[in-house]
């Protein structure tokens, strides 16, 4: 789907950029062609800035968005969400960064999280990047304490797991 969405503005090279940015941070477009967070409206300038792009091009994607109906109806709905990632430390959270040997193989998050369980460790937390919009896509799992040596081992083992970091 996302390949199918880029494909539309695959012509315009900085109106990609454009729908890309809006689709990490997960902006919205509105009824109105802006760029939106909720109802806090995202300035057009402020993401050309960002992108190094004109904001007319930042206004023509959201136009574009918007007069398309099956972009309009995964733009108006698309939310962002919260990433622990950065601050579980802070809070006293475990994060454990995988990186697979292929993010489009199957069973990796299912089998990390079962390893992560067998050592009594809750998740909070599992963020898996979009290898669409990620160059190195990694999986993030938040636990619920401090992550055993040991159990890094049992990842490591985990088939498709190319490397395993903890913070």
């Amino acid at each position: 789907m996302w390949q199918q969405i880029l494909n539309k503005f695959r012509r315009f090279p900085a109106q990609e950029k454009v729908i890309r940015l809006i689709l990490q941070r997960g902006f919205q477009v509105n009824d109105r062609s802006r760029v939106v967070s909720g109802e806090i409206e995202i300035p057009h300038a402020q993401i050309a800035k960002e992108l190094g792009v004109d904001r007319r091009v930042v206004d023509t994607t959201a136009e574009a968005i918007r007069s398309d109906e099956e972009l309009y109806k995964i733009f108006r709905n698309i939310r962002s969400m919260i990433f622990l990632g950065e601050v579980a430390p802070v809070l006293a959270l475990g994060v454990i960064e995988i990186t697979p040997n292929d993010a489009a193989r199957h069973g990796i998050l299912g089998n990390v999280a079962s390893a992560v369980a067998k050592y009594g460790l809750s998740i909070r937390q599992a963020v898996s990047d979009d290898p669409y919009f990620v160059e190195s896509p990694k999986l993030t799992i938040i636990t619920d304490g401090k992550i055993p040596g040991d159990l890094v081992k049992v990842l490591m083992e985990v088939e498709g797991v190319k490397r395993v970091t903890v913070y």
